[in-house]
């Protein structure tokens, strides 16, 4: 059988999709529900095409070719759609991409990652970040304004991290200056996608005070799987700057369950495709139904999940301590 794509005829291999064969190709089309050689299901609707013939607008990734299909992957319909997708499944993913104190910081210092290191006993590591960031032994942070302490999201809870002292406290180590530059500070493309937490209800306030005792007081609400995070890439790749709509997740924010010693899942930042519900057996499962349903890993399942599951998840709302 052969169909057209974006007008050119593409012979369609036995079993494959719609997705796959625009693959194969050499047409490239966004999904976060679909993984190859994975078990998946239609959910995201980020791969939605357009069939001439009959106007219809279909998901590719669960869609076998049919005779007489006349495909469009990008025309401006196609696009539309695939925005509005990408904006409904970022008001349920409730995250900070970046540290509100990373993004402010007039030097471009990692704040977040720095002070990560700092309360993991790295401090090597986080010597070198403020190294680079203020040519040491100058030290920036004594004639700065501190934009960072007061864009802390620990304020908001009770008083907000005592960034200046800590870096003053790195500065004065005594460690090679030598830069590893894995350890560079990626400044943050003012074009990429930022989502934000919003404001913490009384709750989760209540919540994160008591339980938050790491050595310097970070929350670290920077998201840890966000290098990897493919809806950030595609908000990014559409032209998304920041959420259309506000949240609509009742999900506790930041609250993240240990599945493995080296792994997280973060239900907030869950956008149900299923990959890890489909991909686990007797591991993460679906509740309830509608737009109340969720991915939930009850506690007897944990020992059943695999760290390679996290390579699945599109969004880091499964993520390993390595990212």
């Amino acid at each position: 059988m052969t169909i057209a794509i974006n007008d050119k005829k593409i012979k369609i291999l036995n079993g494959e999709t719609l997705l796959e064969a625009a693959m194969r190709s050499g047409c490239e089309i966004p999904t976060l529900c679909y993984a190859k050689n994975a078990v998946h299901k239609s959910s995201c609707m980020v791969c939605a095409v357009k069939n001439k013939p009959n106007g219809q607008i279909i998901p590719s990734c669960t869609t076998y070719p049919t005779e007489g299909m006349a495909i469009e992957t990008d025309s401006e319909e196609v696009r539309q759609i695939r925005t509005l997708s990408l904006e409904l499944l970022l008001s349920d993913h409730r995250a900070d991409c970046e540290a509100p104190c990373s993004t402010v910081c007039p030097k471009g210092l990692d704040v977040e990652r720095m002070l990560r290191y700092y309360d993991s006993g790295l401090l090597e590591k986080s010597y070198m970040l403020v190294s680079e960031a203020f040519s040491l032994p100058e030290n920036s942070c004594n004639a700065c304004k501190a934009p960072c302490e007061k864009a802390c999201r620990r304020g908001s809870v009770d008083r907000a991290v005592s960034i200046r002292d800590i870096i003053r406290k790195v500065a004065a180590m005594s460690f090679s200056t030598c830069v590893n530059r894995e350890l560079s500070n990626a400044e943050t493309d003012r074009y990429t996608f930022q989502s934000r937490l919003g404001r913490f209800s009384t709750g989760e306030k209540e919540r994160l005070m008591r339980t938050v005792y790491t050595p310097s007081r970070c929350l670290h609400c920077a998201c840890s799987g966000r290098a990897k995070c493919k809806l950030r890439a595609y908000a990014t790749a559409y032209g998304i700057k920041r959420p259309r709509y506000e949240s609509s997740s009742a999900l506790p924010v930041m609250s993240k369950q240990s599945v493995s010693e080296n792994l997280w899942f973060e239900p907030a930042k869950c956008i149900r495709c299923g990959l890890c519900v489909y991909n686990s057996k007797n591991g993460f499962t679906f509740r309830d139904r509608g737009f109340g349903m969720s991915v939930i890993l009850p506690e007897e399942n944990r020992e059943n999940v695999g760290e390679k599951l996290a390579a699945l998840c599109p969004t880091g709302a499964i993520w390993g301590n390595d990212e």
